[in-house]
């Protein structure tokens, strides 16, 4: 691994067919295995969070992952090694807080 600057990307992860949360764990764990063969690889890469989607039978439909990495082919290599979607990849703007994200009502 380098020591270059991370850039912050979110990716979008749509699903042909909804999954169970059971097997989106399962994904997840692909995912962190993967991580570990892409930077052993020597790609810089790290996974900050993901957020899910589901329908209304909370079947998951998606996800919106935050990483940082050193760019969008190591986030790709990742995808691929984890067997995971990409729909699309795009750098992370500055976030925008709600009005009651402290939990006070204005």
């Amino acid at each position: 691994m380098t020591n270059q600057k991370l850039e912050d990307y979110l990716i979008l992860r749509l699903l042909d067919q909804p999954v169970t949360h059971a097997e989106r764990e399962r994904a997840s764990e692909r995912s962190i295995a993967a991580l570990d063969t892409v930077r052993d690889a020597g790609t810089d890469i790290e996974w900050v969070e993901s957020e899910i989607m589901t329908n209304e039978d909370d079947e998951v439909t998606g996800t919106l992952c935050h990483f940082k990495a050193e760019s969008e082919d190591a986030l790709r290599d990742h995808a691929d090694c984890a067997g995971l979607p990409v729909t699309r990849i795009e750098r992370r703007g500055q976030p925008v807080e709600g009005p009651y994200q402290s939990g006070d009502p204005q």
